[in-house]
């Protein structure tokens, strides 16, 4: 019965913590994986995982490749196993935030490569056609790719502390 009780809880904490992942743009899956290997004591194969979570080995095969993409899964070796096994980080906020740091720095950056192009475009066309809303745009256009180079400085520096 004890053992019954555990398991509610467990499975409890994996519904919760898979909510607050999700929020970090992880599937579902990911994000109930990621809290079923943080909660484990060992780590496991992708057959065990496929069987706790009821999900196809190839499922977990995906899941596991992206979580250890982002640095939130690693492959251990355990002497006598020959299958791959896998765990969870356990530094979960520097993980989270490095990972969450990194994308918001990479997608500002294409950001503002895609504004610098378009603010090439504008100056092109003020030389083809000058109009009267041209200085308006272009000083708008020079704030917002201004909010995006704080933005990356801003996330930037989180990342050296």
């Amino acid at each position: 019965m004890h053992e019954a009780e555990n398991e509610k809880l467990t499975n409890k904490i994996i519904i919760e913590f898979s909510k607050t992942l999700e929020m970090f743009n992880l599937s579902p899956l990911e994000s109930r994986l990621f809290a079923y290997l943080y909660l484990s004591e060992k780590p496991l194969t992708l057959d065990e995982m496929s069987e706790a979570l009821g999900k196809s080995k190839t499922s977990m095969s995906t899941s596991v490749r992206t979580l250890s993409d982002v640095n939130l899964v690693t492959k251990v070796w355990k002497k006598g196993v020959r299958k791959d096994l896998y765990q969870a980080n356990n530094q979960l906020f520097k993980s989270f935030m490095n990972w969450y740091i990194n994308k918001w720095i990479e997608s500002t950056n294409l950001q503002k490569e895609s504004l610098t192009e378009i603010d090439e475009l504008i100056k092109q066309q003020a030389k083809e056609k000058p109009s009267e809303n041209q200085k308006i745009l272009e000083d708008r256009l020079k704030n917002i790719v201004k909010f995006h180079s704080d933005m990356e400085a801003l996330f930037r520096d989180m990342k050296q502390d």
